[in-house]
């Protein structure tokens, strides 16, 4: 994976999906597939197993899954923790266009 401060640089929108199981995954892995194709080159939507990635989780405080977390131009803008549906992650995400 790319350094994280290099992925929450860019100048568009940067949803993530701190997820912990299989089981997020699959749940979540179809909405985030429809919140990309609708977002197009305008966002970023990448998806971070805190298991794997326990550092990064622990400096967030990512302590339940999923957390998603909108970046732009490095800044936090968005966090919230609970599955949510994908119109609502899209309507969210295109605020910071």
């Amino acid at each position: 994976m790319a350094k994280f401060g290099e992925i929450i640089s860019i100048d568009k929108p940067v949803l993530i999906d701190f997820y912990a199981d299989l089981n997020d995954l699959e749940i979540n892995l179809e909405t985030l597939r429809d919140v990309a194709a609708a977002l197009g080159d305008k966002a970023k939507v990448i998806k971070i197993d805190i298991n794997k990635n326990e550092i990064l989780a622990n400096a967030l405080r990512v302590k339940a899954n999923p957390t998603f977390i909108i970046y732009k131009d490095g800044q936090m803008k968005w966090r919230q923790t609970g599955l949510l549906d994908a119109n609502t992650l899209i309507g969210l995400v295109q605020q910071y266009f």
